[in-house]
């Protein structure tokens, strides 16, 4: 009688741990989508609980459980038993982007949440057919996209988005925030476990919890659960009326969407490297079928290939985590579970995850990419700043029922009389709403320019600064709105400097001396 081995466990020990790691984790993204979209947008509950989160989760269960098929085929294939599926969730950063990026400017804008969450789905379909491309454009893509300058605009969203969120969340309740703080930070940054291996921040999270309701400021709530599962149907309704709404933000969705199906491919390629031989195309494939599927029941953040599948490998773990993540997570949404949890969970709690996602977003960017393409990174998270202060100011001025409006620059700013004023006032604001038009693309062209310069290749500066022009003249960057703007100065600024790099290129090869071991720090 022969012995199957390609026939993997149900469950192992090993999916203890994987289990735990993905579960938790995804959690913690959906208290952060319910924190931003119920406590500080103050979407209804219908809304949140009675589509984003289902479609949220009938996506991620199905990306779970696909990626249980694709390690099964895998085994079957090499004729072994020890593949690890890949973890599946959502996708943290661009998460961000979409609730602060686009949610939250469009829930500004309109001051209609059933509206604004038909954009946002339909933000997240078209964010799923990008991921989708990524199979055949990824890459050539990474190839020719420095990677200081993707990581760079990410870090930067993280940073002045995450991280300040994060830890003013922490700041603005002291006593409840800085024990869970503390004891967060002891397992995340100091590498500690308490007994039995047990993270602190799970300890963190459980005991923050347990400790807020203790002092009243969270209470349980079972009310909310039910059972919600979209009508498709009438959710497609909303997204073919969302396309046309959200169309002026594709400047954002597109290029954070671009870095998912990057991270999609350098997580594959990871699992490849640990052993386990998966298709990058597939999965990029997978990533974005399941996430136009969450947007058709109303989600709104992409999923996508998680960091951790070596880590997973090494704990000998295989299937059988995926197949239950996807069940809790997939039954917890579809039956309400997540409305006593926000209620339950105290912001210093979010703000712990906002502040550590924050962190590893930037350290990552450094981390991953040589010393001396820092510059192009620091450079390349600058643009992100542009679109948090605007959202500040414009906040603000608001207030005084002053709002922005199209200059004649092209883009949404106030008229000169008010400008003045803002700037007299000692606010940062000259420059702002023109970079802020575009942020993120903008960040990835200067990374970009500023990568090709520190590696001496002005042609491709150059070529760099060409598309910039392009993209002005479009409206992709710096304009309020997609069209065609030939008198844009952005067009002509990035043309002269198009034409004085490949000067500087052509020089460098007679006139213009390259210093040999030259270091700018």
């Amino acid at each position: 009688m022969s012995i199957d081995n390609s026939k993997i466990p149900f469950f192992k020990k090993g999916d203890i741990g994987a289990l735990t790691y993905v579960v938790t984790n995804n959690i913690i993204n959906y208290l952060i989508v319910i924190g931003t979209l119920s406590g500080i947008l103050g979407w209804p509950d219908d809304i949140v609980y009675g589509k984003v989160i289902p479609g949220m989760s009938i996506g991620l269960a199905l990306s779970c459980l696909y990626y249980v098929y694709m390690a099964m085929k895998l085994a079957k294939k090499e004729g072994r038993n020890d593949v690890v599926a890949l973890p599946s969730g959502v996708s943290t950063p661009a998460m961000f982007v979409i609730l602060y990026g686009v949610v939250m400017p469009l829930h500004y804008a309109l001051g209609n949440p059933e509206l604004t969450w038909s954009a946002a789905v339909a933000a997240c379909f078209i964010g799923g057919a990008v991921e989708f491309s990524g199979g055949f454009i990824g890459p050539w893509m990474k190839r020719n996209i420095p990677r200081a300058a993707l990581l760079g605009t990410v870090a930067g969203i993280g940073f002045i988005w995450m991280a300040t969120q994060g830890l003013f969340d922490i700041f603005s309740d002291p006593v409840v925030g800085f024990p869970i703080f503390i004891v967060a930070m002891v397992g995340l940054f100091g590498g500690y476990l308490f007994p039995k291996k047990l993270p602190p921040l799970v300890v963190a999270v459980v005991g923050g919890i347990i400790y807020a309701f203790c002092l009243g400021r969270t209470s349980i709530d079972f009310t909310g659960i039910g059972f919600y599962f979209p009508n498709p149907v009438s959710t497609f309704q909303n997204l073919v009326n969302g396309f046309s709404i959200v169309a002026p933000y594709l400047t954002i969705i597109i290029p954070i969407e671009i870095y998912n199906f990057v991270e999609t491919m350098d997580n594959v390629e990871a699992a490849n490297a640990a052993g386990d031989n998966y298709s990058v195309r597939e999965a990029q494939f997978a990533d974005g079928i399941c996430t136009m599927i969450s947007a058709l029941f109303g989600g709104v953040v992409p999923n996508t290939v998680w960091l951790g599948h070596a880590g997973l490998k090494k704990a000998d773990a295989g299937i059988g985590y995926s197949i239950i993540s996807g069940l809790i997570l997939g039954g917890a949404g579809i039956f309400g579970l997540f409305t006593f949890l926000s209620e339950l969970v105290p912001p210093a709690i979010c703000g712990i995850t906002y502040l550590w996602c924050a962190v590893i977003m930037v350290a990552q960017a450094f981390r991953v990419c040589e010393g001396k393409y820092f510059a192009a990174i620091t450079v390349s998270m600058i643009p992100p700043v542009a679109d948090f202060l605007f959202t500040q100011v414009t906040g603000s001025v608001g207030l005084a029922n002053i709002w922005t409006e199209v200059t004649a620059s092209g883009v949404n700013g106030y008229s000169p009389e008010v400008t003045e004023m803002i700037i007299n006032a000692g606010v940062m604001w000259r420059g702002i709403p023109e970079v802020k038009a575009g942020a993120i693309i903008v960040g990835i062209l200067a990374g970009a320019m500023t990568a090709f310069i520190i590696e001496r290749k002005l042609d491709k500066a150059a070529i760099t600064m060409f598309v910039a022009a392009v993209l002005s003249l479009f409206g992709f960057v710096h304009s309020a709105s997609l069209g065609f703007y030939p008198h844009s100065q952005f067009v002509l600024g990035y043309l002269v400097s198009t034409v004085l790099l490949f000067v500087l290129h052509f020089g460098s090869k007679s006139w213009l001396e390259a210093q040999d071991d030259f270091d700018y720090v």
